[in-house]
C-alpha cells in the first residue's frame, strides 16, 4: 500500500474512555474534550512534506475517512490535517 499526492495514511490510536461526573461512560466518538486524536504514520504521498512512514501525529478528529485491507483498519488523511508530528 502507498499514498499517493498528498495523502497520508494511518492507524489510530485509541483514546481511552472517560467517565462523567454523573458517572456514565463516554468512548472516543462521543467525548467533545477530545479535538485532536492520535495516529500512526504507515505511508505518506509523494507530496507531503514533514512527515515520514513511522512517525506519530495528531489529526483533526473529522479529517479523512476510513478504509479496509485485509481485514485492517486505516484512516487516509490529508496533508493539512495533521497539526503535530511527534
Amino acid at each position: 500500500m502507498k499514498a499517493i499526492g498528498k495523502n497520508i495514511v494511518i492507524t489510530p490510536i485509541k483514546e481511552d474512555d472517560k467517565k462523567t461526573s454523573g458517572g456514565l461512560l463516554l468512548g472516543e466518538q462521543h467525548r467533545e474534550d477530545i479535538r485532536y486524536r492520535k495516529g500512526n504514520v504507515i505511508t505518506v504521498g509523494t507530496d507531503v512534506l514533514g512527515v515520514k512512514d513511522g512517525d506519530e501525529v495528531y489529526y483533526d478528529r473529522h479529517a479523512g475517512f476510513g478504509i479496509e485491507l485485509q481485514k485492517e483498519q486505516y484512516k487516509v488523511i490529508k496533508e493539512h490535517d495533521v497539526v503535530i508530528v511527534l
